[in-house]
């Protein structure tokens, strides 16, 4: 638990994430706005020959506003539209979470076996020197030939190897931990088997697996392409733009008065008439996109649920394992491996038989720590 949050804290990629979730949310808020009114400004039918304002009656200066209004409802539909998008990207957040989580869990299991694994065999080495110091001794009697000695010895250097294959990939996986926590990889890893949360039955999981972040994304992306066609469906109607603006006149009347201002309203229409090589083709691009997303998400759904029958089943196959080396073969294999030693000391049976006696309750003891920590990493996924 402790690894899981240190990663959560410090990986930069969920960061990245949440930071693009509040940059399209914000986008969000501004793609619901009006365009940014535009002023306009300048002075008309001012005569080249001489510059005079007030010479000609029709000489103005122009002050106006204008502001346009985009075709139908595309503000709201472009608004709805970035929303989703931020959707999408805060269940990419989630699933990079869960993924991370996941990643971490699996290493830190693997590491677990490992360390457990080395003790394992350390405990075994130690009963092993001591049948090497047996097999010398009774060799000096004559009770058993130089085959058993070396045999003996041949096996210890074995487990020195096993040991150090070991060593060397619990280092690599502390290296993959140090990419999600850093130098708290190098921490030693506690004696308990780690605890994992309480995995609920399949029909429930099943159930739930529409509301996986990674299906969640998808829906996200399916609804704002849903948003996007009905902007295209609303470039069918026409934009418009109104203004008004002020004209001030220089001058004076040929009556001695000042010339009176004027005053301009302006309305500006677009006229979709011809669609057919535009808003058509972006309305059948954007079913097209949004079939596709579709489809998408469809694939992604199968996905999980293949995975999750994977997993499931493999989870419960170890499960079974689990409780049958728990039950049988733990007990069985270190009563054989006892028997055979005290068989071997009493001269019944030969050196061979004890060593792959021992050999074997050593398999069986690792085989019993890998189905655990298998079992805990199907859980994980």
């Amino acid at each position: 638990a402790d690894a899981e949050q240190r990663a959560l804290r410090e990986d930069p990629a969920v960061g990245a994430l949440q930071a693009r979730t509040r940059a399209m949310q914000d986008t969000a808020i501004a793609d619901g706005q009006l365009p940014d009114p535009k002023l306009r400004t300048g002075i008309y039918n001012l005569p080249l020959d001489d510059f005079d304002a007030s010479r000609e009656p029709t000489t103005q200066l122009r002050l106006g506003i204008m502001q346009d209004f985009p075709r139908g409802d595309s503000l709201r539909y472009k608004q709805q539209q970035t929303e989703w998008m931020a959707n999408a990207e805060q269940a990419k957040t989630e699933t990079a979470r869960r993924r991370l989580i996941r990643d971490v869990r699996k290493s830190f299991l693997e590491l677990y076996y490992q360390t457990r694994a080395e003790r394992v065999i350390s405990k075994t080495r130690r009963l092993f020197a001591q049948l090497v110091d047996i097999t010398q001794a009774h060799y000096a009697t004559g009770r058993v030939s130089q085959q058993d000695v070396l045999r003996a010895s041949l096996e210890l250097s074995r487990l020195d190897d096993r040991t150090t294959r070991i060593r060397n990939q619990a280092d690599r996986e502390r290296a993959t931990l140090v990419k999600w926590i850093g130098e708290a990889a190098s921490l030693p890893v506690a004696d308990d088997f780690p605890e994992l949360p309480v995995l609920p039955a399949r029909e429930t999981i099943a159930a739930g697996l529409q509301e996986h972040p990674v299906i969640r994304t998808e829906t996200a992306k399916l609804e704002a392409g849903n948003r996007k066609i009905q902007i295209a469906r609303e470039q069918y109607k026409p934009g418009w733009s109104a203004g008004l603006e002020y004209r001030k006149r220089f001058g004076d009347n040929p009556g001695g008065d000042d010339r009176a201002d004027m005053m301009a309203a302006m309305l500006t229409v677009d006229l979709p008439l011809f669609p057919k090589q535009r808003q058509d083709r972006r309305l059948s691009a954007s079913i097209q996109q949004a079939a596709s997303i579709q489809l998408t998400r469809d694939d992604k759904l199968r996905e999980l649920r293949q995975m999750l029958d994977t997993e499931y089943a493999d989870w419960q196959r170890l499960g079974e394992r689990a409780s049958l080396f728990e039950s049988r073969l733990l007990p069985e294999s270190t009563a054989n491996a006892q028997a055979s030693l005290n068989a071997y000391q009493s001269g019944v049976t030969e050196f061979t038989t004890l060593m792959r006696a021992r050999i074997t309750d050593l398999d069986v003891k690792l085989d019993e720590l890998r189905v655990r920590v298998d079992r805990a990493r199907a859980q994980s996924s």
